[in-house]
């Protein structure tokens, strides 16, 4: 994230106004509409940026239950991507499709893609994780705001931390109990010697 890029406003208006197309559902067999490895493939013709068709492959989901959320964040990654700003950051074909796999995989099971076009902080969050990605900041912050921005935005982070209360919270409910069998037993002892 050390190098400055477009202003997070342009990028959080742009998902706001994500056409219909990119929300139509992905097809998945013989379900949806939209081949989203054909978006891909377009947008990375747009960004002059072209992959082998075998790098596409992996954009045709198989089962719909799993893959069809992966799949909606992927084409409105391909939506946010073909703003002209990111064709000026010169980003390459590998950077996108690692982009492209890895992102989808880790925001689908956590958030539905459509909260990314109607949630305020679920669009800044989208936006700014592409930008971090592919090593900017939003225009107009230090690295540092960036940063602790993206943290306090981010959905895995988000699910770590609530991992974390409820693992902490059953270890004290296991610790209660332990002491409250153990001060039942000293009871008991106590009045059998009494």
């Amino acid at each position: 994230m050390e190098r400055e890029g477009p202003t997070l406003e342009s990028l959080t208006r742009r998902l706001a106004e994500t056409p219909e197309d990119f929300l139509a559902e992905p097809r998945i067999g013989n379900r949806g509409s939209v081949r989203v490895e054909a978006v891909v493939n377009d947008l990375l013709q747009l960004l002059s940026a072209p992959a082998e068709a075998r790098a596409l492959t992996g954009f045709a989901g198989q089962d719909p239950a799993r893959d069809r959320n992966r799949l909606a964040v992927t084409m409105l990654l391909c939506w946010l991507l073909a703003d002209e700003w990111f064709a000026s950051a010169h980003p390459t074909a590998d950077q996108l499709l690692t982009l492209l796999v890895e992102m989808p995989t880790q925001l689908a099971p956590q958030v539905a893609a459509k909260k990314f076009v109607a949630d305020p902080e679920r669009r800044e969050e989208l936006a700014r994780l592409v930008l971090a990605r592919l090593g900017f900041r939003p225009g107009g912050e230090t690295l540092a705001q960036a940063q602790d921005r993206l943290t306090s935005l981010s959905s895995t982070e988000r699910t770590r931390v609530m991992q974390a209360a409820r693992a902490a919270e059953q270890r004290a409910r296991q610790i209660r109990e332990a002491l409250a069998r153990k001060a039942a037993e000293e009871s008991a002892d106590k009045w059998a010697r009494e």
